[in-house]
């Protein structure tokens, strides 16, 4: 019993602490290393994997939808997109312990999903979309709670990452802007699906107060319903019973019957 406490409790590192900020940085890390090791593979083969992007509306391309954000075009397109993933990735497993994994498994499928639909005929390749799925929601999220802590957050996002903007119009077409504005959509969608779960605001005093009004005022009335109801039933009991007489009186074949006929 004590060994499964203890498990949850590392689990469940509480938020401002350095194991919970260590725990946030670890799966984009890997994350990251994992994109080195597969470009660094490529570059010493002398190879490309664009037949793990996604080919819209090619039965074989739709493994793309999952393996498309490991692969990249080379080294600078691999860096452009190595720090934001590791921002961001971390912030959202900060500031959104319980909604990362959910949000991340959206960004991906959907963004996949949708680029694979109404894509370009190319290979679409690279993590960009799920950065910009990313950046949304912690952009949208921070608005949606109205908490001035994540409102921050969303600031900082639009400060560092706001000419991501741009990523989203089919300006350059070397790069996948598909891949950008879908991943944008399901970001936002995730912070509006999500916007009720995760962190909230705190509520300001006077909002307690009046919520515990309306409870006392709820549990009053149901009182008096109750007590209403009790006093019309004891009123009914005390009251004389109706009484009902039944006469029986037969028919004119009957009599003939009783005479012989």
């Amino acid at each position: 019993m004590k060994e499964e406490q203890d498990e949850q409790t590392l689990t469940n590192a509480e938020p401002g602490t350095k194991r919970h900020f260590l725990r946030s940085i670890t799966l984009p890390a890997i994350f990251v290393s994992v994109l080195w090791i597969i470009e660094l593979i490529q570059q010493y083969l002398g190879i490309r994997l664009l037949s793990l992007g996604i080919l819209p509306g090619k039965i074989e391309g739709l493994s793309g939808i999952i393996t498309s954000p490991f692969v990249h075009s080379g080294f600078d397109h691999l860096i452009s997109n190595s720090l934001p993933i590791l921002i961001v990735g971390s912030g959202l497993f900060y500031f959104y312990p319980t909604l990362a994994r959910p949000v991340i498994l959206m960004t991906w499928l959907f963004t996949g999903v949708w680029v694979w639909l109404a894509g370009r005929t190319a290979a679409h390749i690279g993590a960009s979309g799920l950065i910009y799925g990313f950046v949304c929601f912690l952009f949208f999220s921070g608005i949606l709670r109205k908490d001035t802590r994540l409102i921050a957050i969303s600031l900082l996002v639009t400060f560092l990452y706001g000419s991501l903007v741009w990523g989203i119009l089919p300006v350059d077409q070397s790069v996948s802007w598909e891949s950008h504005f879908f991943g944008a959509i399901a970001g936002t969608i995730g912070a509006i699906y999500y916007r009720k779960d995760g962190p909230q605001r705190p509520k300001a005093q006077w909002e307690l107060d009046e919520e515990e009004e309306k409870v006392e005022n709820f549990e009053n009335d149901l009182e008096r319903v109750i007590d209403n109801d009790q006093k019309n039933n004891e009123q009914n009991s005390s009251e004389e019973p109706m009484k009902i007489t039944y006469i029986f009186k037969p028919n004119g074949d009957e009599k003939q019957a009783d005479k012989g006929f």
